[in-house]
């Protein structure tokens, strides 16, 4: 049976189609895709990262699904797509944080350690015996020269920063509703940026969440060590957005 144009071309993740397409390149960005929702917002206070919790199984411990981790202590990260993919990618992050911080003397800035990531993943599309991690990973930490920073790393190894950023089901949608919020008010507050975060992961849910269905980070220049919200304090945040509305 014919498989079309595209036939051969998937092989291996270094032949080119003959439109100039890397077929696996693409497959990696498949799963981040189809991931759950994660949102970044950056403030001048600050950064929110937050995204959607799904537990597969009753008999699963609910504590012990994440996608949400700490790099260092003043740098987190939240994830999206195969969660092999992601642990994986997270503990090469350590590794590249604390080889710096070894090395260095000082912790690692988080735009280079997006940089480091993103090359290894780009290293990843140069060779027939690995294949692209298929993750979307959103790192947030305050810069003690740049302030709040958030960085967008794809499986193709491509990085930069936002204000504002989505990865996973419905990105587009997300993208859309932070364009607005951001154009409005690019001098956002911590709490406006947490409610901006909580308000684009319940447009692209399309329901109200509970602080079971969520998992927020945050990290301030007032406290820049990267902290996890407890569900209460989760469930007080969006207290907060109700009684808004």
């Amino acid at each position: 049976m014919s498989r079309g144009s595209s036939a051969g071309f998937d092989r291996h993740i270094t032949i080119f189609s003959p439109e100039g397409r890397l077929y696996q390149v693409e497959y990696a960005f498949k799963p981040a895709k189809e991931g759950i929702s994660i949102i970044g917002v950056r403030s001048s206070e600050g950064v929110v990262l937050v995204c959607a919790k799904r537990v597969p199984d009753k008999l699963l411990d609910p504590a012990a699904v994440t996608s949400m981790f700490p790099i260092t202590p003043l740098i987190g990260c939240v994830s999206t797509g195969l969660i092999a993919d992601c642990k994986a990618q997270v503990q090469r992050t350590r590794m590249e944080a604390a080889q710096f911080a070894y090395k260095n003397g000082y912790p690692i800035p988080v735009s280079y350690l997006a940089k480091r990531v993103a090359d290894v993943g780009q290293v990843y599309t140069q060779h027939a015996f690995m294949r692209a991690l298929g993750v979307v990973t959103i790192f947030a930490a305050v810069d003690d020269e740049a302030g709040p920073q958030l960085y967008k790393v794809d499986p193709a190894g491509h990085y930069l920063g936002f204000h504002a950023c989505a990865a996973g089901a419905k990105e587009q949608e997300a993208n859309n509703f932070l364009e607005k919020r951001v154009k409005a008010n690019e001098s956002m507050t911590m709490s406006q940026a947490m409610e901006t975060a909580i308000i684009a992961l319940q447009t692209v849910v399309g329901s109200d969440l509970k602080p079971t269905d969520l998992e927020v980070g945050v990290v301030t220049k007032e406290h820049p060590r990267f902290k996890q919200l407890t569900e209460q304090e989760i469930e007080v945040e969006l207290n907060k957005i109700s009684d808004r509305d």
